[in-house]
């Protein structure tokens, strides 16, 4: 349930009917927004008579929220809410590029590729250290080491690193890792994300293979539940019938997230097609849907990549993929990526 206060309410008066809808058994979560103050109650609302709350003085309405999900709800939190790691933001209105190899292999690759996608204009870098494979004979990736050289890329090329946890028991080298990345099998690993409610770092949730989005607002509210509200959503595509894409990208989750919540939300056009000349026009699509930013798998030599080569970029198709999704961006919003 929300309660939407009047314009212009005393602070006395805000607190009065905070103690008063406490003292009923409900929690309260405020939200001052631009326009409104808003109130959210979570708990077992049932007993509480919206009429007589609207017949209140300062109260300009009252909702019931049929969705489990609170904290992500936009109804609670109206204005985007806006991430800021080493500078570069994203959310409300800020785009941002995040690319990388998918998996860290060698410290020379890494820093090259770090050092290529951030004069392109990305502003995160993305490595795969712990690596989830279908197959056990795949590279399962450098663990610990893999971690190590993304900071020695972060140092090199200034850009905040995001990394995937696999387990809770690989946290202990995460200290340096600027974004966790939950990646799509774990999205309803629970105790998981119940932990990364703690962290007080951001978290990069991507969308589960076969998870409904409903399924990902979810897995985001335990997150937050747990105190983190440093959330970020990723579309990265959904298994279905067909087999001429690895996945199948579900651009419509953008403006329908949108609607739905605050958080920022990016598309991940790399293991959403699995092509490599497929992601730049999914890239302006995200954009022109408007997704808060992009992930995708940069290589400097793909042909040679031990992970996912196929779906990689060379760093000079993603500098041409960034100058074509800057005029989207400048178009849709009227600022550049």
């Amino acid at each position: 349930m929300i309660v939407q206060l009047k314009n212009n309410v005393k602070k006395e008066q805000t607190n009065q009917l905070i103690l008063w809808l406490q003292a009923m058994g409900v929690e309260t979560h405020i939200t001052e927004g631009s326009l409104h103050t808003i109130i959210g109650l979570v708990g077992d609302t049932s007993k509480l008579d919206i009429d007589m709350i609207k017949a209140l003085e300062i109260v300009e309405n009252v909702q019931r929220i049929q969705e489990p999900y609170k904290n992500a709800n936009r109804m609670f939190h109206e204005d985007d809410t806006v991430i800021e790691v080493g500078g570069a933001k994203i959310g409300g209105g800020n785009f941002l590029a995040i690319a990388g190899p998918c998996s860290v292999e060698t410290e020379e690759q890494i820093i090259e590729v770090a050092l290529a996608v951030k004069a392109a204009g990305a502003g995160m870098l993305r490595g795969g250290a712990f690596k989830p494979r279908t197959s056990p004979y795949s590279f399962q990736g450098l663990g610990p080491e893999g971690i190590r050289l993304l900071v020695e890329a972060k140092k090199a090329s200034g850009l905040p690193i995001v990394t995937e946890i696999m387990d809770l028991s690989q946290l202990k080298y995460f200290d340096d890792v600027d974004v966790i990345q939950i990646g799509a099998r774990n999205m309803q690993n629970f105790e998981l994300l119940k932990e990364m409610g703690h962290t007080g770092k951001p978290i990069l949730l991507k969308r589960g293979l076969s998870s409904t989005l409903e399924e990902l607002l979810m897995s985001a509210e335990y997150i937050m539940a747990g105190g983190n509200e440093q959330v970020i959503l990723c579309e990265r595509g959904i298994r279905t019938f067909e087999t001429y894409t690895r996945n199948t990208l579900d651009v419509s989750a953008i403006p329908v997230l949108k609607g739905r919540t605050h958080l920022p939300i990016i598309l991940d056009p790399s293991h959403g097609t699995g092509v490599a000349k497929y992601v730049k026009p999914m890239s302006m699509a995200a954009a022109a849907a408007g997704a808060d930013g992009l992930i995708i798998e940069v290589h400097n030599n793909p042909a040679r990549a031990l992970c996912d080569g196929p779906q990689s970029l060379t760093p000079d198709a993603f500098r041409k993929l960034m100058q074509d999704v800057d005029r989207i961006v400048e178009v849709v919003r009227g600022t550049k990526a």
